[in-house]
C-alpha cells in the first residue's frame, strides 16, 4: 500500500475495495492478538481441532476486512479463490470450516476473561499512533449510534449471558425535537448502542463502549475519557464535542476533573425564565446570561432598552474563570450607555464569570464564540466513523445473535478499525514517481519495535 505524500496521514479514502493478499497478510499480522487466542486455546482444551483457534480468529477478521455481511460468504469467496486461503495457511478445502463454526467460535471470546483480553487487544493498538502522532486524541468527538441485533431464543442462554453481566439487545427509540421542543424525527431498533470517542481529525476511535438501548449519552462520556486517556499521553485530551444529549452536570463535572474543556450543545430547559442575573455577585444589574451561558449587556439609556452580546475576552485558567467585555469598547462602535457602564475606566466594562458556580452554563470554551462553533462542527468526524463501522465492516447488520457473540464481533470490528489506522499511518509516501516513495516521520515511529 502506497499513498500519496499529499494525503492525510490516516488516507481513509485510500483504502483498497478489494486488498490484496500482501494486504491481507499485513493486516493478520499486525493484530497483537497472541495472548488472546492463548487463551481460547485454553479455553478449548483437549476437545476435536478440527479447525484452529487461530485460522477460525483471522476467518472473523477477513469477513470484516473483505465488507462480508454473512460468514458464509466470506467462506465461498475462500472455496473460489485458492490465493486468498494462503494469508490463513489453508492448503485444502476440507481445511475451510462451516458457517456455524464460526457462530459457535464466537461464544467464547464473548465471555471472560476472553472479552477483557479483546479489549487489551484494541488498546495495544490505540496506543503506538497514539505515541507517534503528536495531534491524536487533542480534538475529539463522542456520539452514541444504534446497533441492530437479535437475542438468544433460549431462555437457559439469555439467563447464563445475563449472569456474566452482559446487557442483552433491548428496544431503543430517540426523539429528535426542534427548536421550540416539537417532535420532528422518531428511530426506534432493537440491539445496543455504541458509544465512541473519535479523533475530529484524523478519524480514529481511541475508545468504544457497548450498551444497551437504555443507556443515555451521558452516561458513558466518563468511561470512555478514562479509557482514552489510557491509551493515549497525559493531558493529550483538550476538548470533547458531543451534543445536547450529553449535557448533563454529571459530565461537566468529570471534564473537569480530568482538566478537559467540554465542547457540548446546550439542552433547553428552563423555558418560563430565560434570562437570569449574572452569577457571582458584584456585577452590574444590567448584565444577565441566558441558559446557554451567553452574557448580554442592556443598553438602559435607550427606548426600549436594546440587548448586546458581550465580547467574550477568553478564559483565564489561573482564575477559573470567563471574561467579558463591553462590545461596544472591544468592537469600536458607539452605545448611549457607555459613558455610564465604563464609569471613568479606560478598559470599559468588564466582568468575570465563576466556571464553577455552574460548570454546565459556564465551560471554559463559551458556547456562544467562533472557537466553539469551529470545535463542536468536529462532530461530523464521529457520524463518518459510525457509518464505515455500521455500513462497511457489518456492525449493525443484526446478523450476530446473542450478546456473547454481538460483543465479540463488534470488538473485532473495533480492531480491524485500528488494524487499517495503523497500517495507513505506516505506508510509505511517494511525491512524483513511485521511485522517491520515501516514509514520514509518524511511519517511522510505528515501525520501530515497542517499548517495553
Amino acid at each position: 500500500m502506497r499513498i500519496h505524500a499529499a494525503e492525510p496521514l490516516f488516507a481513509w479514502g485510500q483504502l483498497e475495495d478489494c486488498p490484496t493478499p500482501a494486504t491481507i497478510r499485513d493486516l493478520l499480522a499486525a493484530v497483537p492478538d497472541h495472548d488472546l487466542i492463548a487463551g481460547l486455546v485454553a479455553a478449548r482444551g483437549h476437545g476435536r481441532d478440527d479447525y484452529p483457534v487461530a485460522r477460525l480468529r483471522h476467518i472473523v477478521l477477513l469477513t470484516i476486512l473483505l465488507r462480508h455481511t454473512p460468514f458464509n460468504a466470506c467462506l465461498d469467496e475462500l472455496h473460489r479463490n485458492p490465493a486468498l486461503c494462503r494469508p490463513l495457511d489453508i492448503t485444502a478445502a476440507e481445511q475451510i470450516p462451516h458457517g456455524w463454526d464460526l457462530s459457535r467460535f464466537l461464544d467464547t471470546p464473548g465471555r471472560e476473561p476472553h472479552l477483557a483480553a479483546l479489549r487489551q487487544v484494541f488498546d495495544a493498538l490505540a496506543r503506538p499512533p497514539g505515541r507517534a502522532a503528536p495531534d491524536l486524541g487533542r480534538h475529539t468527538a463522542g456520539d452514541a449510534t444504534a446497533l441492530n441485533a437479535r437475542a438468544q431464543s433460549d431462555p437457559k442462554a439469555v439467563a447464563r449471558e445475563a449472569e456474566r453481566r452482559l446487557p442483552q439487545p433491548t428496544g431503543g427509540r430517540k426523539e429528535y425535537t426542534d427548536a421550540e421542543g416539537k417532535v420532528v424525527k422518531v428511530v426506534e431498533w432493537f440491539g445496543y448502542e455504541l458509544h465512541l470517542l473519535v479523533d475530529v481529525r484524523h478519524e480514529v476511535a481511541p475508545a468504544y463502549h457497548i450498551t444497551d438501548t437504555k443507556a443515555g449519552d451521558d452516561e458513558r462520556v466518563g468511561a470512555l475519557v478514562v479509557q482514552a486517556e489510557a491509551d493515549l499521553p497525559a493531558g493529550r485530551i483538550e476538548a470533547p464535542a458531543y451534543d445536547k444529549a450529553a449535557d448533563a452536570e454529571d459530565v461537566h463535572e468529570v471534564l473537569h476533573e480530568h482538566g478537559i474543556k467540554p465542547v457540548i450543545q446546550n439542552r433547553a430547559l428552563r423555558r418560563e425564565e430565560p434570562e437570569r442575573p449574572l452569577p457571582g455577585g458584584g456585577h452590574p444589574r444590567h448584565l444577565v446570561h441566558d441558559e446557554a451561558g451567553t452574557v448580554y449587556g442592556y443598553d438602559t439609556i435607550s427606548d426600549p432598552p436594546v440587548r448586546h452580546k458581550m465580547s467574550c475576552a477568553g478564559y483565564e485558567a489561573d482564575r477559573g474563570t470567563i471574561k467579558y467585555r463591553c462590545p461596544a469598547r472591544h468592537e469600536g462602535w458607539g452605545c448611549p450607555s457607555q459613558a455610564e457602564c465604563d464609569a471613568g475606566r479606560s478598559y470599559g466594562l468588564q466582568a468575570r464569570v465563576p466556571c464553577e458556580l455552574d460548570l454546565r452554563r459556564s465551560p471554559p470554551i463559551p458556547r456562544a464564540t467562533q472557537q466553539f462553533e469551529r470545535l463542536y462542527r468536529g462532530r461530523t468526524a464521529v457520524e463518518r466513523v459510525d457509518a464505515r463501522l455500521k455500513l462497511f465492516r457489518g456492525a449493525a447488520d443484526g446478523d450476530i445473535v446473542g450478546a456473547r457473540r454481538f460483543h465479540a464481533f463488534v470488538g473485532a470490528v473495533m480492531v480491524v478499525h485500528l488494524v487499517f489506522a495503523t497500517l495507513l499511518a505506516k505506508a510509505p509516501r511517494w511525491e512524483g514517481t513511485l521511485g522517491r516513495t520515501r516514509l514520514g516521520p509518524v511511519a517511522k515511529a510505528l515501525r520501530e519495535p515497542p517499548v517495553a
